[in-house]
């Protein structure tokens, strides 16, 4: 993710400025005038749907109306962007997009049912959080350098993931391209038995968010061996990157971030990007959000759109070499 920590996040009080600044744009005063939805395009309980209902608390004292999340889930995070993309473009329904649903999914579904820099203005980055690596207990390696050698002698580890299109597939393909690991996928549609399978030993590897392993790993029923991100994470600092166990440039960090259909004004944009903004300053929500593995993370929206269209690059490169697919 080009090392979002140093790119988006808001460090202070000179950065919120520039930020207020970049939103100062002419702004209708009648908007909002009713309550504004966020679609979550996957289902409760989901790390997506977590921070929205934290952050729509908050936003919705900035913008002086009620901030409703509607969860919208199905294809991946397909079914809820593509009702956003169609809905009037009014600034009273957005969608929190991810990596997965606006990013990924460009290239792995060739039935996608919109286009994302065509359909969406993306608004500002929200928050990112690192993927892990984290194997059974019984597998006998403790490290990256070892995992890659024990699956080439095997001749195939299978891994499972959140299911087709995840972050997690995508960590997984990068990491067979960086180290010629042979890695099979195992998708689940509910990532909750992905992690009791991959405890038991039925499966012997599992790529997947921090906030939901840690716990797992903590407890010592799962044994982590990298944090799949440029930096480690607080959640579990003595757990390694793989920079650090010499694969360079690997980086399958998940992100958030808020999207409205393609012609909403520019100056509703900016009333609800100033209104993030002042959202992102409060202090409560930040270590809330931090608890559970997440880094509350703000950006222009032209920057953010910059940085989409990468990401789709950076993805739909990794997709073409690896040969993966929507299986």
């Amino acid at each position: 993710m080009r090392r979002i920590a140093s790119k988006f996040l808001y460090t202070g009080l000179g950065t919120l400025a520039m930020l207020w600044a970049a939103a100062g744009a002419a702004q209708p005063a009648s908007y909002p005038s009713r309550p504004v939805t966020i679609v979550v395009p996957y289902g409760a309980g989901s790390s997506t749907d977590i921070l929205t209902r934290v952050l729509a608390k908050q936003l919705a004292s900035e913008l002086g109306q009620n901030v409703v999340v509607e969860n919208r889930a199905g294809a991946g995070g397909a079914l809820g962007s593509a009702f956003v993309a169609k809905a009037p473009p009014d600034g009273y329904t957005l969608v929190m997009g991810t990596i997965s649903s606006h990013s990924i999914n460009a290239s792995l579904l060739k039935d996608q049912p919109f286009n994302v820099m065509r359909d969406f203005k993306p608004i500002s980055l929200v928050a990112y959080f690192p993927n892990l690596l984290a194997v059974n207990n019984d597998l006998p390696v403790n490290n990256l350098q070892e995992l890659v050698a024990y699956a080439k002698a095997r001749g195939s580890l299978s891994y499972a993931t959140g299911g087709v299109g995840s972050s997690g597939q995508m960590a997984g393909e990068l990491l067979k391209l960086s180290t010629g690991a042979p890695l099979s996928h195992v998708p689940y549609k509910e990532v909750g038995q992905g992690i009791t399978d991959t405890i038991a030993g039925h499966v012997p590897l599992i790529f997947y968010q921090a906030p939901a392993l840690v716990p797992h790993i903590r407890d010592g029923k799962l044994k982590a061996i990298a944090v799949l991100a440029p930096e480690r994470t607080p959640l579990l600092p003595d757990v390694a990157t793989p920079a650090e166990q010499g694969v360079a440039g690997f980086d399958a960090s998940a992100w958030m971030g808020l999207f409205a259909p393609a012609s909403t004004p520019d100056a509703v944009i900016a009333k609800i990007h100033r209104s993030l903004v002042d959202a992102a300053r409060d202090a409560g929500m930040a270590r809330q959000l931090g608890a559970q593995g997440f880094t509350l993370a703000v950006d222009t929206p032209e920057a953010f759109h910059r940085f989409v269209e990468a990401d789709i690059a950076k993805w739909a490169k990794v997709i073409q070499t690896t040969g993966a697919t929507a299986q």
